[in-house]
């Protein structure tokens, strides 16, 4: 008889160190591995806030907390719990089980589509800032600019249509989910 292990939800709080708010995709994308690495499926992900500390954690005053629903079996929690404690890039996890939270709370704490449009949004600031620094006349700086606008509107779209194709594959999926139950 095989036993087959059971997916638990739990609730993720990642701490950074305050240099980690310069490159939000990269933290982002560690804690995705992380979570990873344990084989656990991220419900939901959000930059949650950047706060003084209580006390300083490795010569750290300040940091950046990241908010995450997943699931994951009882063995890959212990898996994630490790590669928290092999991580140089954080300062402080904690990790919890979150059976009893309801759906719409975990739901409502994905805020992943925020984080893409703040990463884009400091990109293209970042990028105006580089080209303002460098652009002599007035004229060269308004048209550089009407570029990277083009460019963020670019961006937008395409984050735009992967959210709507997302949400028709969540849409198929529940119909498809109606209509097998109702057979």
């Amino acid at each position: 008889m095989t036993e087959t292990a059971t997916m638990n939800t739990y609730e993720g709080m990642f701490l950074f160190p305050q240099i980690a708010s310069s490159d939000l995709k990269a933290a982002q994308e560690h804690v995705e591995y992380i979570i990873g690495r344990g084989e656990g499926e991220i419900i939901s992900l959000a930059k949650w806030d950047e706060r003084r500390l209580a006390y300083e954690i490795k010569g750290n005053r300040r940091g950046l907390y990241f908010l995450t629903y997943f699931k994951a079996t009882g063995d890959g929690a212990i898996e994630i719990e490790r590669q928290v404690n092999l991580s140089e890039q954080l300062l402080r996890a904690m990790i919890l089980k979150a059976d009893l939270v309801p759906a719409d709370v975990v739901a409502a704490a994905d805020a992943r589509e925020e984080l893409a449009q703040e990463i884009v949004e400091r990109a293209a600031a970042e990028e105006a800032e580089a080209v303002a620094s460098t652009i002599s006349s007035r004229e060269d700086f308004e048209a550089q600019q009407a570029e990277v606008s083009k460019a963020q509107k670019a961006q937008q779209a395409e984050l735009d249509a992967k959210a709507a194709e997302e949400e028709k594959a969540e849409e198929a999926a529940e119909a498809a989910d109606r209509g097998s139950g109702d057979a």
